[in-house]
């Protein structure tokens, strides 16, 4: 306990990142040397060709990278070259016909009129008019005597020789086939030609010449779909696995080279397994401090606060790492799986209440899989899942329960319900594993559960004390102890100065509400504003609140000396606080509530009396307000006073006193020193009078 005081009170002056940066690196390196070996496998020094000296199982699930590729390879060329019909050769052809005869028809018209054009000069005609086509389709480039046959044919014909090209080959390309029926389908089309006996003989070899021509296979070529089946054939290839357990060789049996090559995948020989865990285990620390230090990094916290909440982390986080050592040194010794028995809600509920929920859900993820790495059994060389599960779960539950203002006697009701929820995980994990188990077992594991979640109250419940005095901290816990009416100060203050007591808990609900409306700690506030007067116990009637009948005791004495009086209040209640040894965030609020505020009231006078008086001597020696806390406090408690003095409170009285009084603070440079933005200045203002208007409502009058 005195080395950790010790520690913080040296980081206290130095800077919080460079506090960060050594307290990450030393501990990653403890950490490593801690979790070092958790996960080393067993291995054999064997060779080729030797007998197995016994019967060595696969330590992990892995897959047989060549085997499996080779059945990949195999099943890839299998697959059959992909076919599609194309219903545009088709087309295409049908096109290619009705031009071929379009030009003749074109050439007959235009050179109709011209008795004197040869049939050469109209064949040339034709042939300039089919050069496109003919070098885009070698298949239809027609002889000369072929064509003066279609020049000379009536056009009667023409059209009939058209219509029947069209037909038969149309219908032979409507049917799908490769280039292995061509020659079927050409003999269909010349079927079909020779039967009809419409066509004139000497239009039946043009006719035999572009009908053959014309068919071609309506079946290509489908790339995409090759590919994709190709594809789809290699990931239907299950990956050829060694199974976790699976027995690779058998003691006394020889180990050939299929064998070897098993052994040596699975990682279990000497020459080759040693450095990877190692490699593993640093990576995993640098994660886990990456997290941590990001984490830290974008906290908005003040930095000794962040200096504080950084080594409780680590030291909580190490406690639960050095139980898990632990732990597993006596796993072997037993039967069953006794990680179940580590206290699952300790780790979390811990870092909640003593730093905040946003780094208990960290810790809880960190914490969960460290101890899946270190609490291993059997073959689970890479990560226990069921144990990391278990904590994971244990510890969400855990933060889900525990609320962050609730007293100790909360942690027993969360530690049940962290029990509760053990016990259904345990279920599940012995109903997933579809094993028979004892009675004894499930005795044990059912007790495991229960015992976890106790365990994990009872040592919150003990450690605490431990961290709070330790750390010099003011948990949330604290602050409702600190609340209760029946502690020795608040009682106090209440026998002593009963006026200052309700002025207080006046103070404290504008406070809390106030500051819960800016982010700040509303809780803090509340507890705050309980003590921030206590130094008026020493001379309770020179307090206004506190004063009976008409007559002031300051109405005897010089301003000087009823300046001093008040303005003592703010020192000797911090001393009270620091002699009962009370949290210093308490004894800040006590000391500088009112800042270096003016006492005007006393100044004016003085002034009267002497005009050579200085304002300074007059004011609060201060320091003015370090926090948005005590910032907002002082509002509250100028505020509460103003207001009660009042007569008739409208809320456009009180709207109107709380913007003169804020104002006033803000042009003394009140708020210089702390972090509250005139934005949420005008936040405090709005709740602190919508707060008011709730308490000073007006009321009906009874009937006497």
């Amino acid at each position: 306990m005195a080395a950790l005081k010790r520690l913080c009170s040296q980081l206290r002056d130095v800077k919080f990142i460079v506090v960060l940066l050594l307290v990450v690196a030393v501990s990653s390196v403890l950490l490593f040397f801690l979790m070092y070996g958790s996960n080393q496998n067993e291995t054999y020094e064997i060779s080729v060709y030797e007998i197995s000296p016994k019967t060595i199982r696969s330590p992990k699930t892995i897959e047989d990278a060549d085997k499996t590729e080779l059945e990949r390879i195999r099943a890839e060329q299998a697959v059959p070259t992909a076919y599609r019909y194309s219903e545009d050769i088709m087309k295409n052809r049908q096109a290619i016909i009705s031009s071929i005869f379009t030009a003749v028809s074109d050439v007959n018209v235009e050179t109709k009129k011209d008795q004197t054009i040869t049939v050469n000069e109209k064949l040339t005609k034709l042939r300039t008019k089919l050069k496109g086509m003919e070098k885009e389709d070698s298949f239809y480039v027609l002889s000369d005597a072929q064509l003066k046959q279609l020049l000379a044919a009536e056009q009667k014909d023409l059209d009939n020789l058209h219509e029947l090209l069209l037909l038969a080959v149309g219908g032979e390309l409507a049917k799908p086939f490769k280039q292995d029926q061509l020659s079927m389908h050409r003999y269909e089309v010349e079927r079909r030609i020779r039967q009809t006996n419409t066509l004139p003989n000497d239009l039946l070899d043009v006719a035999l010449t572009i009908g053959r021509t014309a068919i071609v296979e309506t079946e290509v070529v489908d790339k995409q779909l090759t590919v994709k089946n190709k594809k789809d054939a290699r990931a239907s290839v299950e990956p050829i696995r060694i199974l976790q357990g699976q027995v690779l060789v058998r003691e006394g049996q020889l180990i050939d080279r299929d064998i070897y090559q098993q052994l040596k995948i699975s990682g279990v020989l000497t020459n080759q397994s040693s450095i990877k865990p190692t490699l593993g285990i640093v990576l995993f620390v640098l994660f886990i401090s990456s997290l941590i230090t990001t984490h830290f990094m974008n906290s908005k916290k003040s930095d000794p606060f962040k200096k504080k909440a950084l080594i409780i982390f680590y030291v909580i986080l190490f406690m639960a790492v050095i139980l898990m050592k632990i732990v597993s040194y006596i796993d072997d010794e037993f039967d069953v799986l006794i990680a179940f028995l580590f206290p699952t809600a300790l780790v979390p509920m811990l870092v909640k209440l003593l730093i905040n929920e946003r780094a208990a859900v960290l810790a809880t993820i960190i914490t969960a899989a460290t101890a899946g790495i270190m609490l291993q059994e059997g073959l689970a060389t890479i990560m226990q899942m069921e144990v990391a599960l278990y904590i994971l779960f244990g510890g969400i539950v855990s933060i889900y329960l525990l609320h962050e203002h609730g007293r100790r006697s909360t942690i027993l009701q969360t530690s049940l319900g962290v029990a509760f929820s053990n016990i259904m995980f345990i279920i599940f994990y012995l109903l997933m594993t579809q094993t028979s188990y004892t009675m004894t077992e499930l005795t044990f594991y059912a007790l495991a559960a229960i015992a976890s979640g106790v365990l994990s109250g009872a040592l919150t419940m003990g450690l605490l004390p431990f961290f709070e005095s330790s750390f010099q901290l003011l948990s949330n816990m604290r602050l409702v102890e600190l609340s209760n009416p029946n502690h020795p100060l608040l009682k106090k203050i209440l026998v002593e100065t009963p006026g200052t007591y309700h002025h207080s808990i006046m103070v404290a609900n504008l406070a809390d509400v106030a500051c819960e409306s800016i982010g700040a700690n509303g809780l803090l506030a509340r507890v705050g504003s309980y003590y921030h007067d206590i130094g008026k116990t020493i001379h309770p009637g020179f307090f206004i609140e506190n004063q009976h009948g008409n007559r002031s005791l300051h109405d005897t004495l010089t301003p000087e000396k009823s300046r001093d009086i008040i303005i003592a209040h703010a020192e000797d209640g911090a001393k009270i606080l620091e002699e009962h040894h009370m949290p210093a965030e308490l004894i800040d609020i006590a000391r500088q509530h009112h800042g270096t505020s003016i006492l005007k009231f006393f100044y004016v006078k003085a002034k009267e009396q002497d005009p050579e008086v200085q304002q300074q001597q007059f004011r609060y020696p201060g320091p003015k307000p370090q926090t948005k806390e005590i910032a907002v406090i002082m509002i509250a408690d100028s505020v509460e006073a103003a207001v009660r003095s009042m007569k008739d409170p409208t809320p456009e009285k009180i709207a109107t006193l709380v913007e003169s009084i804020v104002r006033m603070k803000v042009e003394d440079d009140q708020f210089d020193e702390c972090d509250l933005s005139m934005k949420e200045i005008k936040r405090v203002k709005k709740v602190i009078c919508e707060t008011l208007n709730g308490i000073f409502h007006n009321r009906i009058e009874y009937p006497d």
